[in-house]
């Protein structure tokens, strides 16, 4: 290996940049000071990117912090999967290794997809929530490493970055909130053309105010002439500066390459071209020296020394003295780990490549290939099946291509590289009719293809077919996001099963299709489900049988739950017993239970999925675990059981926050907040409604913490908020796919706040769409406070309300109430519709108020007091008043704890016209705020004048004012 070299064409001196500078460095104090920062820093190739991120980071080590820089590594068109992040951690390892140690504890086989040198990956189960979990346990990785020093991430040349890449940055630029933080990460703005695949993550990125965007510009004329005389070492002429400014139009790189050429006296030969001003020194190497350069720039970003020597076929004085012949000449670089070259500047690297003839080109692939073939060694571990794909397709040599793409796929899915995943596989499969038939006859599905659960015999020697790559293809579209792709295969696999019969696994694909039109918000699946369904039909028990019914009983219990649903299950049940499908058994049992509560028999349900949640969470079944703790509470809290149902989603955060299961954690945070608000937990109900919304990354659990939060607005009279989080919430759940446990408390905050603002044809309507679509047995825990809320806005209604009172009634005749919540709310919603009518008595509302008071929900108490409290004072008696004044007063102060305003206010009216003290006086004497006080009338005649104001009639009055109408017409007739 070679020795340090003299660099002529760097300057010594950092020339500009002192506003980009000083936002980095205020940047790494505010990471210091415990606040994650995050920064994209664009600009055109040569700009000076790295330039900038070099002098950052020896001013942040000079302080202290540790720097890990990793660069996106291209391989011809091709990123490594997590290639910046895997060298980044790399560093941490080397310079902390305790502190990484201790930050992985525990999720060592997950975090090694990134970091080999962890261990073993597992071999968990592949999903869509596989990506997220290894990007979740990655960002709590680096804040636990980050919780006592400062750590610069830098990533570099984000543009070459692979689709994980760019989805794990996004996920930490959206999700880091702790830790002495910094992540930054340089781009070529000017390779991000319309198509580019960086495009949608910038755009992404901008909306975040937590990200900065620096912009680095070229130079102008004074810096040009600094960074001038900083690589001659002297000042140079002032028409020297002009010339060379003009020709690199301020651009750094453009500039070095113009000032080595006047200071070698080559100027003369310059053109004015990009092409030539990067190769006229490439061209006057040696020419051993220029076939090296052009080995190197075919091999990838960066080229280990004894894989260069294997290709170039040298004999090693040549190769050294060809490589000492690019380095001096500034074209190559020794990497900083000391194992490898580079080019110093990937622009001309990309001339040289260029500059290749397509005969050549194949011909340096080849060369790479074999070498790797014949010494796997020569790479690291976790790229060489990559970089064997790589060269051996672009040799063009289809029967060593389709094996090497293939396996690359699959260590590609063991890093949930899903993107990357589908890019080989659509390769292979683009290989598949060029590879000669011997070659694909030796492929088997044992190894490349796990994805479709029946096999016609030994995976080990059966053979691999095209559907095998598409069923793989699929999957990796759905788990790395690229539905749409997935889709497009999924409709092509099934035109080619048209002329196959093979009904499994057309089924099969039609599951898939189902998922994947719910989740590209084309439709709710129902029909494609029905498809699989039919096709299964008849066929004995099987893998893709029990799953196609497990499907469609957990489609129905969300959508259409009843007695078809629960035959469904229990079907799906017996199947994956008979077929030992242990994850798909208790994922079917899972949703038996569910709907078994749904029909009434509540224990047995409830036992059922709790033993399916310990099963899980023993086997190590962590989906179907996860499930469990989003379907148990909920159950739990269907059926008034909210403290249960908390310490339940309790473990559940935790477990999900353990393995990483996002939406799952989404899901458990939005049923705590739900159980929360039951419980009066009021602030931390917002709390947990928050997390789910930061912690989801699908929209129905976004929708359901948008949804609680709009209910709790709602609650405390913020009707502006309410509507903001409505709004949120029906974006989240889309129109596509609806179910009733979305669409009904949509429907009562669409109707609470309707009344809240006395739009109460908004109301009716929201509450008839509601009934319209219908409120199916399962969800009476969201029928019945729609039903309630719409009863009590129509008691407060005036006339125009009889059609809504009557459908309110039947429905109320109609729901469930299979445990004592719903008892409590039946007898309730009763009571408001005797209250619609004017003939609800103290008797109705203490029947409701004796139902409430066992059931830890203290919001529901202090309505229902502040009802019975209004009940008593209209029968007039001393009893009844005092009995009434300790209701308000315990409402009163209910209302006070939760900041419930709108139940506040409506206490506090009662007593001003009881003329009931809340609280006690300690105010004193103050003078009349209100002119009409001035005029020494007392607070009873005030109230009667501003009831006649408002156009009341003496029994009107008396009944607002709990007084009779003989004592209502003495002020009346005095005032008037």
């Amino acid at each position: 290996m070679l020795g340090s070299v003299e660099i002529r064409s760097v300057s010594p001196v950092f020339v500009g940049r002192t506003a980009e500078l000083d936002a980095l460095r205020e940047a790494l104090s505010r990471a210091t000071a415990g606040e994650p920062q995050a920064l994209l820093i664009g600009g055109e190739a040569g700009v000076g990117k790295t330039r900038l991120v070099e002098e950052f980071a020896k001013a942040a080590a000079r302080e202290g912090a540790v720097v890990a820089v990793g660069g996106c590594v291209e391989i011809g068109a091709d990123g490594l999967p997590f290639a910046p992040f895997s060298t980044a951690l790399r560093t941490l390892h080397r310079e902390l290794p305790a502190e990484l140690a201790e930050a992985a504890a525990g999720q060592e086989e997950e975090l090694a997809r990134l970091l080999p040198e962890l261990g073993e990956t597992g071999s968990g189960r592949h999903d869509e929530e596989g990506m997220a979990r290894l990007f979740e346990l990655t960002a709590r990785l680096l804040e636990r490493v980050a919780t006592d020093r400062t750590v610069v991430l830098a990533l570099e040349d984000l543009h070459w970055a692979d689709a994980s890449t760019r989805h794990l940055l996004s996920y930490l630029f959206r999700t880091l909130r702790t830790g002495r933080l910094v992540v930054l990460a340089t781009y070529r703005s000017d390779d991000v053309h319309r198509r580019h695949p960086m495009r949608p993550l910038l755009a992404e990125l901008d909306r975040l105010r937590t990200v900065r965007r620096l912009e680095l510009s070229r130079f102008n004329r004074d810096e040009v002439g600094r960074q001038i005389a900083g690589i001659l070492a002297a000042e140079p002429e002032p028409a020297q500066v002009d010339d060379i400014f003009r020709r690199s139009d301020g651009n750094a790189f453009f500039v070095e390459e113009l000032a080595v050429a006047v200071f070698e006296g080559c100027r003369t030969g310059l053109t004015d071209t990009l092409r030539d001003l990067l190769l006229v020194r490439v061209e006057a190497l040696p020419e051993t020296a220029q076939n090296v350069a052009r080995i190197v720039a075919e091999g990838g970003s960066t080229v280990e020394y004894r894989l260069l020597a294997a290709v170039a076929r040298l004999a090693e004085d040549d190769l050294i003295e060809a490589l000492r012949a690019a380095v001096n000449a500034n074209i190559l670089t020794a990497t900083p780990t000391g194992d490898g070259y580079r080019f110093r500047h990937s622009l001309v690297r990309e001339a040289v490549g260029d500059d290749l003839l397509p005969g050549e080109r194949s011909r340096i692939n080849r060369r790479y290939a074999e070498a790797l073939e014949a010494d796997p060694g020569l790479v690291p571990a976790d790229q060489r099946a990559m970089r064997l794909a790589s060269y051996w397709y672009h040799a063009h040599d289809a029967a060593k291509a389709l094996p090497a793409v293939l396996e690359a796929a699959v260590q590609a899915r063991t890093r949930h590289a899903y993107s990357e995943q589908l890019r080989l596989l659509e390769r292979a499969m683009e290989l598949w009719d060029a590879a000669p038939e011997d070659i694909r006859a030796r492929l088997c599905v044992a190894g490349y293809a796990e994805a479709y659960p029946e096999c016609a015999g030994d995976p080990a020697t059966t053979p691999l077919g095209f559907l095998d790559l598409m069923t793989e293809a699929t999957c990796a579209g759905r788990f790395g996001g690229e539905r749409e792709r997935a889709l497009k295969i999924t409709k092509r696999a099934l035109r080619l099963l048209e002329h196959e019969h093979d009904p499994l696994r057309a089924a099969w694909f039609w599951i898939q299709r189902s998922r994947l039109v719910q989740s590209l918000a084309r439709g709710d699946g129902r029909q494609e489900l029905a498809t699989a369904q039919e096709l299964v039909r008849g066929l004995p028990p099987s893998r893709v049988h029990a799953e196609v019914l497990t499907n469609v009983a957990s489609w129905s219990m969300l959508h259409e739950p009843g007695p078809d649903a629960l035959a469904a299950a229990e079907q799906a049940v017996a199947y994956a017993r008979m077929v030992t499908a242990r994850e798909t058994e208790l994922n079917a049992r899972l949703t038996l239970g569910g709907l078994t509560v749904g029909a009434g028999d509540v224990e047995t349900g409830l036992a059922m999925m709790e033993e399916v949640r310990q099963q899980a969470a023993t086997e190590g079944h962590t989906f179907v675990a996860g499930r469990a703790y989003v379907n148990l509470p909920n159950d739990l809290e269907s059926v008034g059981r909210s403290r249960e149902a908390v310490r339940v989603l309790t473990e559940g955060v935790a477990y999900a926050r353990r393995f990483g299961l996002l939406d799952s954690e989404s899901w458990v945070l939005g049923n705590l907040a739900d159980s929360q608000y039951s419980l009066g937990n009021w602030d931390e109900a917002t709390d947990a409604a928050r997390a789910a919304l930061r912690r989801g990354h699908s929209a129905k659990p976004l929708g359901c913490g948008a949804i609680t939060l709009a209910l709790i607005a709602l609650s405390r009279g913020d009707n502006a908020e309410a509507a903001r989080h409505l709004a949120e919430a029906e974006a989240h759940f889309g129109t596509h796919d609806p179910m009733p446990q979305q669409w009904l408390i949509v429907a009562r905050v669409r109707l609470g706040l309707a009344a809240a603002e006395g739009r109460l044809a908004d109301a009716r309507t929201a509450l008839a769409a509601a009934l319209d679509a219908g409120i199916p047995p399962g969800t009476h825990r969201y029928g019945w406070p729609l039903l309630l809320d719409a009863a009590a806005a129509e008691a407060d209604a005036r006339p125009g309300r009889e059609e809504a009172l009557a459908r309110i009634a039947g429905a109320v005749q109609r729901l469930t109430t299979d445990a004592p919540v719903w008892h409590a709310h039946a007898a309730w919603a009763r009571a408001e519709l005797l209250r619609a009518e004017g003939r609800d008595t103290g008797a109705d509302w203490s029947d409701v108020v004796t139902r409430v008071e066992p059931l830890e929900r203290p919001y529901d108490l202090a309505r229902v007091r502040h009802r019975l409290a209004v009940a008593l004072l209209a029968d007039g008696g001393d009893d009844e008043r005092a009995r009434a004044t300790e209701l308000l007063r315990l409402a009163h102060a209910v209302a006070g704890h939760l900041d419930a305003r709108p139940l506040a206010d409506a206490v506090a009216l009662v007593a001003q016209r009881a003329r009931i003290a809340l609280t006690a006086d300690t105010t004193g004497p103050r003078p009349p705020a209100d002119p009409v006080e001035a005029l020494g009338l007392t607070s009873r005649e005030q109230d009667v004048l501003r009831l006649v104001a408002a156009g009341r009639t003496n029994r009107q009055i008396a009944a607002e004012l709990f007084i009779s109408p003989k004592t209502a017409s003495v002020p009346v007739r005095t005032t008037g």
